[in-house]
C-alpha cells in the first residue's frame, strides 16, 4: 500500500481551521512564578539572570517559545540561544519611543546615524535622499530584540528550524532566511500583559535601514515600512488554553506596528492593505496568549503570563506518562511490557531499538514494541497483526513542552502523523488545523514539537494501546 498522501499547502488566500475549547481544570495550573515547564529559563543577558530570589520578585511578562523543539536545543540550552525565553521586567526601562523625524540628502552621514547612542530608522528613498526618524528613552516600556545576530542587542537568537528530530548539530542550514535584527518586542511596565511587535531590530549602533529596494510608504507626514522576507503574525480566535480557541489570519507586521494583510508573495514589493477584523475590533500588534510570530526560518510562540497560568507544567504531563506506563501496556506480538519514553526515543549502541520502545501502526493507531510480524521485504509499511490493516510505523515518544499544550487533559493521546509525538487530544487537533508560514507563500500544519509536516488527513491518530490504559 502507498504512504499516506501529503497535506496539501495551502495559498494565503486560503487559511481557515478551528479547535474544539476545552476548560484547563484549576489543578493544573501553574503559579505567577513559575514557568511552563515548571522552571524559569532566565533573561538572556548575564546581567539579568534572575537569582532564584529574583523569580519570587520580579514581574514576568510571558515566554517566547520556538516551534520544533521538545523544550530542549540539542546542543543544550546556552547563553542567549535557547528553545524557549522568558522575558522579565527589567531593573532599568531600556524602551524607546519615536521623537522626531527629518529629511536628509546623506543619510549614512547624518548625526543621528553616526551617533551610537541615539536609536533612530533610517528609510532610504533615492540615493540622494532619506527620511530618518529618531527614537527617545521610554521610561514606560521595556525592549526586547530578536534576530540571527549573535551581537549584543539581540536578547534571543534564533536559527532557521529544520523539521525532523534534533540531534547534535545536524542539519545546519548552509543559507539562513531569519533577519539578523528580525523583529523587537515592547512590554508595558505599568501593565506588564500589553506587549507589542514590531518588524526589525535596532543593530549595534542602535539604527535600523531600510534600503532604497525595501517596501516603505509614506501617509501624511509618517513613514513606514517592512523588512525584506516580513514578520508574520497569527491571533488566535479565543482564549488559547481554557476556551473556545481557533487559529486566526496571519497578517504582517510593519517597522513602525502596523498590521496588513500577507503580500503576494513573502519578499513582494507592494505592501497588503491595511487589516482589520471589522469597524469594530481593530487588529493590533499587542500580542495575545497563543500568538504566533513567524520569522521565515522560524516560528515562535508567545505565552502570556496570564495564560502560562492555565497551562499544565511539565510536572503534570510527565505524571500522564508514569500513570500510562502504570498500566503496563503490551505488545501484542512480543508479549513485552512497553514504556512510553519523555524523550527521544532511544537506540542501543548496534543500531537495535529498545525493547521496550512502542510503536505505532499510523493506519491504525495500535501500539506495539519492535517486531518482524508483518513486515514485507523492500518495503517501509508493515501489516497490523491485530487489525491487518498496512501502512507505515513509527516510534512514539511524549511532546513535553507544556507552552504547546491547549489543555490538561482528560489523558486521551493522540499522535502526529508522521513524527509519532504524542500530546492529548484537543493539543494535538488545534496543531493539526494550524497552518505554518512556508517558503515564499505556501502554508502547511506540522508537529510543533519537532517541525515535521503532517501527513495524511486528519494528520494525526488516535492511539490504541493493549491491556487496561485505553
Amino acid at each position: 500500500m502507498p504512504a499516506a498522501p501529503r497535506r496539501p499547502r495551502l495559498a494565503a488566500a486560503a487559511i481557515e481551521a478551528s479547535a474544539a475549547p476545552y476548560l484547563v481544570p484549576a489543578q493544573y495550573a501553574t503559579s505567577a512564578a513559575i514557568g511552563s515547564d515548571g522552571a524559569e529559563s532566565p533573561i538572556l543577558d548575564d546581567k539579568e539572570s534572575p537569582t532564584e530570589k529574583d523569580k519570587a520578585t520580579r514581574v514576568k511578562y510571558g515566554e517566547l517559545v520556538i516551534l520544533g523543539y521538545n523544550g530542549f536545543l540539542p546542543p543544550g540550552d546556552r547563553g542567549r540561544k535557547r528553545s524557549k525565553y522568558v522575558l522579565y521586567k527589567r531593573h532599568d526601562p531600556n524602551g524607546v519611543k519615536r521623537s522626531k523625524h527629518y529629511v536628509v540628502k546623506t543619510p549614512h552621514n547624518s548625526q543621528a546615524i553616526l551617533d551610537s547612542q541615539q536609536h533612530s530608522i533610517s528609510y532610504t528613498l533615492s540615493r540622494n535622499q532619506a527620511i530618518i526618524v529618531e527614537y527617545m528613552p521610554d521610561e514606560e516600556t521595556d525592549m526586547f530584540q530578536i534576530g540571527r545576530s549573535s551581537e549584543s542587542p539581540i536578547d534571543f537568537v534564533v536559527v532557521d528550524t529544520v523539521a525532523g528530530e534534533k540531534t547534535g548539530d545536524s542539519g545546519k542550514v548552509v543559507q539562513s532566511t531569519i533577519s539578523r535584527f528580525a523583529c523587537r518586542i515592547l512590554a508595558e511596565r505599568a501593565n506588564p500583559s500589553v506587549a507589542r511587535i514590531y518588524a526589525a531590530g535596532f543593530d549595534s549602533s542602535r539604527n535600523i535601514f531600510l534600503g532604497e529596494k525595501a517596501t516603505k510608504w509614506q501617509e501624511g507626514r509618517d513613514i513606514d515600512g517592512l523588512t525584506t522576507n516580513g514578520i508574520l503574525l497569527m491571533h488566535p480566535q479565543g482564549s488559547f488554553c481554557g476556551g473556545d480557541s481557533e487559529p486566526g489570519v496571519w497578517r504582517e507586521v510593519s517597522v513602525c506596528g502596523g498590521i496588513y494583510s500577507l503580500r503576494e508573495s513573502r519578499s513582494a514589493q507592494k505592501k497588503g492593505r491595511a487589516d482589520c477584523v471589522s469597524q469594530v475590533e481593530e487588529v493590533t500588534n499587542v500580542l495575545q496568549d497563543g500568538t504566533l510570530i513567524d520569522l521565515c526560518g522560524a516560528t515562535l510562540l508567545w505565552r502570556s503570563a496570564e495564560g502560562l497560568e492555565k497551562s499544565p507544567t511539565k510536572d503534570y504531563l510527565e505524571n500522564l506518562v508514569d500513570k500510562l506506563n502504570a498500566g503496563r501496556p503490551v505488545c501484542p506480538v512480543g508479549l513485552n511490557t512497553l514504556v512510553i519514553p519523555r524523550k527521544s526515543s532511544y537506540t542501543g549502541p548496534d543500531g537495535s531499538a529498545d525493547k521496550q520502545q512502542p510503536y505505532v501502526y499510523l493506519n491504525c493507531g495500535h501500539v506495539q514494541g519492535s517486531h518482524d510480524w508483518g513486515h514485507e521485504k523492500n518495503s517501509h509499511s508493515r501489516t497490523c497483526p491485530l487489525c491487518h490493516k498496512v501502512g507505515p510505523v513509527q516510534k512514539l515518544c511524549m511532546g513535553i513542552e507544556p507552552a504547546f499544550y491547549v489543555d490538561a487533559g482528560p489523558p486521551i493521546f493522540f499522535a502526529f502523523n508522521p513524527c509519532g509525538h504524542m500530546a492529548t487530544e484537543k493539543t494535538v487537533k488545534y496543531w493539526a488545523s494550524v497552518m505554518i508560514p512556508h517558503g515564499t507563500n505556501a502554508f502547511e500544519s506540522f508537529c510543533p514539537f519537532c517541525a515535521t509536516p503532517l501527513e495524511g488527513f486528519p494528520g494525526y491518530i488516535r492511539l490504541i494501546f493493549q491491556d487496561n490504559v485505553d
